[in-house]
């Protein structure tokens, strides 16, 4: 691993702000509200026009926060717990998080892949170690982590039943999350009861099927408001956020709704 957690946190400890007065004694904040901070892949991560119709679910939830609720979505495509860090965007979001802010992190499915050793991490061991980078790296900012095992892809068997495709990583995520006392968005679970719900065709329409394509690990529009809708329902349900934060949870967001921007600026 390139970070030890011990350097992380100590990282952290040492980018955070000492707001002190002429007598040197720390001078109470306002009070202003908290970001939440999404590290994560290509399923959250902002898409851009080039791509449309693909859309991450990260794109879609601030349409379930209050509106001075930000979402600050440093998802990226292709990244793993690992990699994530080795390339310094934990550290990026660090450097920016406060007391009182959110980091909400999901990985897996770059995880998994075993024949790329910049992003390979094992379900129990350095996968666990790598995500308590991000526990320790946001409670050393006084942030509070929280954990969402990884949304499942559309798969099927021959008789229609939805397939989980994450192998250990979920209940190596629902460990961790227990022995670190971290809320846990079980998005694993909560997705695959949804496209077993949908079923084999309706699930289509949830993911980046186009004319030219059959993707079944990325969505579009209605996919990414369906799983925004799940996590924005578990951060209320776990109590990470209060009934004030959330609004829209039953309602229908409109597919317009969803933007790409013309070009990616990170």
């Amino acid at each position: 691993m390139s970070l030890t957690r011990r350097q992380v946190t100590v990282a952290a400890l040492s980018a955070a702000p000492l707001a002190l007065g002429a007598t040197g004694a720390a001078q109470a904040a306002p009070r202003r509200s908290p970001t939440l901070y999404i590290a994560g892949d290509s399923t959250a991560a902002q898409k851009y026009a080039d791509a449309a119709p693909e859309t991450g679910w990260g794109m879609a939830l601030p349409f379930f926060l209050r509106k001075d609720l930000p979402v600050a979505n440093h998802a990226v495509n292709g990244r793993s717990s690992k990699s994530f860090v080795d390339e310094g965007r934990l550290a990026t979001i660090l450097g920016l998080i406060r007391p009182g802010d959110l980091l909400l992190v999901q990985f897996a499915h770059n995880d998994e892949k075993t024949a790329d050793p910049t992003r390979y991490t094992e379900p129990w061991t350095t996968y666990q170690d790598y995500l308590r980078l991000y526990i320790d790296g946001a409670r050393a900012k006084g942030a509070r982590p929280v954990l969402a095992t990884s949304v499942e892809r559309r798969k099927f068997d021959a008789s229609g039943n939805a397939v989980p495709t994450h192998g250990e990583y979920p209940a190596a995520m629902r460990a961790l999350a227990a022995e670190e006392g971290v809320a846990l968005l079980d998005i694993q679970a909560l997705s695959l009861a949804l496209w077993q719900r949908l079923g084999v065709e309706e699930t289509k329409k949830y993911f980046n099927w186009t004319a030219t394509e059959q993707d079944n690990t990325h969505f579009n529009p209605p996919g990414a408001i369906a799983v925004a809708r799940l996590v924005a329902g578990e951060l209320l349900r776990h109590r990470v956020l209060a009934p004030r934060d959330v609004r829209r949870l039953d309602a229908e967001i409109p597919e317009s709704w969803i933007t790409w921007p013309s070009s990616a600026t990170a």
